[in-house]
């Protein structure tokens, strides 16, 4: 099972996956989850974890209550692609 890690020291949220960790950036403020950049090492590439990743991420923020702005390119398509998530994103 995935686990959703909080690095609050790198502001990035991270999930460790085959002994890689895959990583969204981020910025909190005033309600607001800014993802900045989303990556998965070389070796998790076209494997599904920045997927399962953003997921966790976008749980996170619908459990906190926070909007979401994604900077990132990846994010924002993910967002988009995913019902279940999109009211989320301002």
């Amino acid at each position: 099972m995935d686990t959703l890690r909080d690095n609050t020291a790198d502001s990035r949220y991270e999930m460790d996956v085959d002994g890689e960790t895959t990583f969204a950036r981020y910025r909190k403020e005033d309600g607001v989850l800014t993802i900045l950049w989303v990556e998965a090492p070389p070796a998790l590439r076209g494997s599904g974890a920045a997927g399962r990743l953003m997921k966790l991420v976008a749980q996170e923020a619908r459990d906190q209550k926070w909007r979401v702005v994604p900077v990132c390119g990846y994010a924002a398509a993910w967002l988009r692609r995913s019902p279940e998530f999109r009211e989320l994103v301002i």
